[in-house]
């Protein structure tokens, strides 16, 4: 079971680390341009361009060092990580961008103001966008990857590893709210 974890949890970090990077780099122009629909903002001054392409390029990255990571870090170990194909290191954080992006357009049009808790949601969204781009971009690499049990693993641990970080972020001052 640690093994699934630990391998879960490196099929992911390309599509945790995104959003962190577009709270540290974003800013700028707004996707939505401050374009309404029915009255509401499409998705609210927290989407930025710069923040999303930081985002795509962090996780793009970290997906490629750690391809050359691994097999330092497998001896260590003991078991087999994840190595990420071309589209697979793409496709993680753009679907991990793609999911907060479409979390951010629900909750405008549930009247929902940006910072506001949506328990489930906020969590899983990035989740849902990365597995989703990911399974569609690289369906083989995605196949081997995650497995049902994987997928459980990063359904359980990543709740609890969205709600630390962004603790953290909110108390040295990087987010307005602790979600």
């Amino acid at each position: 079971m640690l093994r699934t974890v630990v391998a879960a949890f490196w099929a992911m970090l390309p599509a945790y680390v995104p959003n962190n990077a577009a709270v540290l780099f974003g800013g700028g122009p707004t996707i939505d341009g401050g374009r309404t629909l029915g009255g509401r903002r499409l998705l609210g001054d927290g989407k930025t361009w710069r923040g999303t392409a930081a985002g795509i390029l962090s996780g793009t990255l970290l997906a490629l060092v750690l391809n050359r990571l691994a097999p330092r870090i497998e001896g260590r170990l003991g078991c087999t990580l994840p190595r990420f194909s071309p589209r697979a290191a793409l496709a993680l954080p753009a679907g991990a961008m793609l999911g907060d992006i479409a979390a951010s357009f629900l909750k405008r049009r549930t009247g929902r103001q940006r910072g506001a808790m949506v328990p489930g949601l906020d969590q899983l969204d990035f989740v849902a966008g990365a597995l989703w781009v990911a399974s569609t971009a690289a369906p083989r690499w995605f196949a081997r990857t995650f497995t049902r049990r994987t997928v459980a693993a990063v359904l359980v641990m990543t709740p609890a590893l969205h709600v630390g970080t962004n603790v953290v972020a909110y108390l040295v001052g990087l987010k307005d709210e602790p979600w």
